[in-house]
């Protein structure tokens, strides 16, 4: 092993074929959950348990799940931005489309950005419960910064932080603690034992 290819930390960051096609192939599958979501995002936010506007926040860590996920399984510098910006274009480009248009790239821009922030704070070295909640609660963190200025110019702070806080405890929980135990579940029928999730499970067994 090269030592252009190996982390400071001793990781290799090299990515392999399968990386690269599991990357893809779960950016493209949460792409199409995204797009599924999207259509039945607006008819929930109606609901009259939303009618506090900012609320509406906690249907949002859906949207964050793949980058938790993809950052969870690949463990590789970027992973985690690429599946969350690869499911925002699929969302995109699907039958349909967002109805958000092309700023829906936008958010997976930011999304991604914000979940592999925490990976890459880890050093890429740990992937449990508390780090993918971390990840889910960034990501939720840098898009709701961005929906200020896009989507909610007129609110004000107490608006603001409201929306901040429901949206950080739905990536905690919906995309963090969602996508660890999706993980895990996944790991264990053995399809990831190829990866790092899969080998954890086998230990464990």
């Amino acid at each position: 092993m090269s030592s252009a290819s190996t982390s400071r930390s001793g990781f290799d960051i090299r990515y392999r074929t399968i990386d690269l096609v599991t990357v893809a192939t779960l950016g493209v599958a949460f792409g199409v959950i995204f797009w599924g979501w999207n259509k039945a995002y607006e008819p929930l936010s109606d609901l009259a348990v939303f009618g506090y506007p900012p609320s509406s926040a906690l249907l949002a860590g859906v949207w964050l799940t793949a980058g938790v996920v993809g950052g969870l399984v690949v463990r590789k510098p970027g992973a985690a931005f690429a599946t969350e910006l690869i499911a925002a274009a699929v969302s995109t480009v699907v039958i349909g489309g967002s109805q958000w248009g092309f700023s829906t790239l936008a958010s997976g821009f930011w999304q991604g950005i914000g979940a592999e922030l925490v990976f890459l704070l880890f050093f890429y070295r740990r992937f449990g419960l508390v780090v993918a909640a971390l990840a889910g609660a960034v990501a939720a963190g840098f898009e709701a910064v961005y929906e200020w200025s896009s989507y909610y110019p007129d609110w004000d702070w107490p608006y603001k932080l409201a929306h901040l806080g429901f949206f950080a405890a739905s990536g905690i929980v919906i995309a963090g603690a969602g996508g660890y135990a999706l993980v895990r579940a996944l790991a264990r029928t053995g399809v990831l034992d190829a990866f790092g999730a899969g080998r954890e499970q086998a230990v464990e067994v």
